[in-house]
């Protein structure tokens, strides 16, 4: 895979936590020939069982780069748009018309993107969740995995670029 490539959406990782969710990203990346990038720190070692499972006997091939801090990335990228992602917003995915040097950005599993990272981005969105917390009277649910809110984003990019066929 061509390393910084400006013809793909990549995609970013913001101090990731849970190695089996990097591993899975890692390998849809993969699969829609996107690059990853990983903005530390992280809750896991690279070396790590869980993340090498995840990404199967593929995880060598993914384009993987490593930033020290957001700063440093998003100064690595000034000629991007960075789409950060988080259930707190209620501009939907569908909203957004992708370019092809755009970053999506995504959070901590366990805390998401902080406030000063998402006022850094040119966009925010969500995914709608029909079956929310804020939708069902029972509660709903809280959130997507990260690995799958990747999945649906990266999807959906590609599909409206017309990338999935390339």
């Amino acid at each position: 895979m061509n390393s910084l490539n400006s013809s793909r959406p990549r995609v970013a990782l913001f101090e990731p936590r849970i190695p089996q969710n990097t591993g899975t990203i890692g390998r849809s990346c993969l699969a829609f020939n996107m690059s990853l990038d990983i903005i530390k720190p992280t809750g896991f070692s690279f070396e790590d069982k869980y993340l090498k499972r995840a990404g199967l006997d593929y995880w060598p091939d993914v384009d993987l780069h490593l930033y020290e801090s957001f700063e440093k990335y998003k100064n690595s990228f000034s000629n991007s748009r960075i789409i950060a992602f988080t259930k707190k917003s209620s501009n939907l995915i569908s909203n957004i018309k992708y370019k092809y040097n755009d970053i999506l950005l995504f959070g901590r599993e366990d805390t998401g993107l902080p406030d000063n990272i998402m006022k850094n981005c040119e966009i925010v969105a969500g995914i709608p969740m029909p079956g929310g917390e804020s939708k069902l009277k029972t509660g709903g649910v809280r959130s997507l995995n990260l690995s799958v809110a990747c999945g649906i984003v990266c999807y959906t990019a590609c599909l409206q670029l017309n990338l999935l066929s390339k």
